[in-house]
C-alpha cells in the first residue's frame, strides 16, 4: 500500500504546476486536460461548461516523491485546510531557497529557525494557501 498527496486546485492547477516547477524545481511527470479525457462524458455534471482546458491529473515530482492535482470543480478557490506538505532539504540554505519561494505571495506562518527537532524548521502558506511545513533533518 502507499499513501500520495492528491490536492484540488479548483480551476488553478496549472499555474500551481509552473510555481512549483520554478520554487522547487519539480518535475511535472504527466498531465492530461478535460478535453482529453476518452471517455468525453465522464465529467459531466462535475467541472463547469468551457473547463476542457484545465487539468483532470496531473503527477509533480518534488524531489523523490511525487503529488497529484488536478483542477475538480474549477470554481477558482482552492482550499487547503487542515493540511500540510513537509518538505526535508537536505541543508538550511536550501530550506532557506525553498521557503523564500513558497513564501512569495503567500503568508508565513513560523518563520524558519532552530527547533529542539531540527537546525532549521519554518511554515508556510503559499498564494494557492497550501501550508508547507520545512524542515532540515537533524
Amino acid at each position: 500500500m502507499h499513501v500520495q498527496a492528491y490536492l484540488n486546485f479548483n480551476g488553478r492547477c496549472e499555474e500551481a504546476l509552473t510555481f512549483y516547477r520554478e520554487a522547487l524545481g519539480a518535475e511535472v511527470t504527466a498531465m492530461m486536460r478535460f478535453e482529453q479525457s476518452p471517455d468525453a462524458g465522464a465529467c459531466d455534471g462535475h467541472v463547469p461548461p468551457g473547463s476542457g482546458h484545465k487539468v483532470m491529473h496531473s503527477a509533480l515530482k518534488i524531489g523523490e516523491s511525487t503529488v497529484m492535482a488536478s483542477d475538480c470543480e474549477c470554481q477558482g478557490q482552492p482550499n487547503f485546510q487542515g493540511v500540510s506538505l513537509a518538505l526535508s532539504p537536505a541543508t538550511p540554505e536550501a530550506a532557506e531557497r525553498a521557503f523564500a519561494a513558497l513564501a512569495a505571495g503567500g503568508q508565513v506562518h513560523m518563520p524558519l529557525g532552530r527547533t529542539f527537532w531540527s537546525p532549521c524548521f519554518g511554515v508556510v502558506a503559499d498564494k494557492f494557501g497550501l501550508s508547507w511545513m520545512i524542515s532540515v533533518p537533524a
